[in-house]
């Protein structure tokens, strides 16, 4: 969906919203909210995306792309950061694989690393909005609840026996021109399938990140007062992050709103103050980001452009990479 499009779609709905939103009720509201909550929130989104650089260093290096706590950290915070200047989070994954596979020599690792990330995220989600599903009880959205979750959970899984399907096509069933770069990902994934703790271990680690991620959302909701049971918000919340990532918006703004919103509305909160804690919780991504972009100017700075990696994939396959 082009640029433009995007742009639309996320300026009405954040205009539609604004519009209909009770602002007397939304003043009140963050009335109650204390800056050092705020503070506190920010600095434990920053402590998850601090375990995330490990993860995702793990799958990279687990592809044979070895390289530096420092340098994983410069590149995952590039992508934090990027994450507020370009179109969608995809963009910012993009700007972390090209920076990591300069810093390793091997982009195929760094792409396998960047893929193992989000395929154990998304599913870490899905498991948390089915265990939410099923932790509400008998209340008015729970049978929605549950069959959202599910369907979630079954394309997380069908989305899986794609990749493993695709993954184990013969080299010879690729396009020519694809070969080379088919061929070196696959060594990658053979390298990761020799390693199955690796995976495990990411998915433990998606769990506990996303899991943190909701605990905060809902101590933000507490602080407006909203009180509703962390089940509905462990299935209301990672739906809303699902619905963000889908390509049809700014970096996810104004759909993640109404996404939340309408989640937690059949649980008796009301549109207003759901909204709110999505657009509080923007302001932490926000503030995330430029925290990130801070690190990484810093290291960016203090490391020495030592060796120069091309990034063309077409470049002849050296002995060092079949090594």
């Amino acid at each position: 969906m082009r640029l433009w499009v995007r742009v639309a779609i996320s300026g009405t709905l954040l205009t539609v919203i604004l519009l209909l939103l009770p602002w007397p009720l939304v003043f009140t509201a963050l009335g109650r909210l204390s800056p050092w909550h705020w503070i506190g929130v920010t600095f434990g989104f920053l402590v998850g995306h601090t375990i995330g650089v490990f993860k995702w260093r793990a799958f990279v290096t687990a592809g044979r792309g070895v390289f530096a706590l420092r340098d994983a950290i410069r590149c995952y915070t590039a992508g934090l950061f990027a994450n507020l200047c370009l179109p969608s989070i995809v963009g910012g994954d993009v700007l972390r694989v090209v920076l990591a596979g300069r810093a390793t020599g091997r982009p195929e690792a760094a792409l396998l690393g960047g893929l193992m990330d989000r395929v154990t995220d998304a599913t870490a989600l899905a498991l948390l909005a089915t265990a939410g599903a099923f932790a509400v009880g008998s209340t008015e959205g729970s049978t929605t609840a549950r069959a959202i979750s599910l369907i979630l959970l079954a394309g997380v899984a069908s989305g899986a026996i794609v990749l493993a399907i695709v993954g184990n096509l013969p080299l010879r069933r690729w396009p020519v021109r694809f070969r080379r770069h088919v061929a070196r990902i696959l060594i990658g994934i053979r390298h990761l399938r020799r390693n199955p703790s690796v995976a495990l271990r990411g998915l433990a680690l998606s769990l506990v990140i996303q899991g943190g991620f909701v605990a905060l959302n809902s101590g933000l909701g507490r602080a407006l007062g909203l009180e509703v049971g962390l089940g509905v918000w462990l299935f209301a919340w990672p739906l809303a992050k699902v619905m963000s990532l889908l390509p049809i918006s700014l970096g996810g703004l104004a759909v993640r709103e109404a996404s939340l919103a309408s989640l937690l509305a059949p649980f008796g909160v009301p549109l207003a103050l759901g909204v709110t804690v999505s657009l509080l919780w923007q302001t932490v991504l926000i503030a995330g980001g430029l925290f990130g972009g801070g690190v990484w100017l810093l290291l960016s700075r203090k490391t020495a452009p030592a060796v120069s990696v091309s990034m063309d994939w077409h470049a002849p396959w050296t002995r060092k990479h079949r090594g």
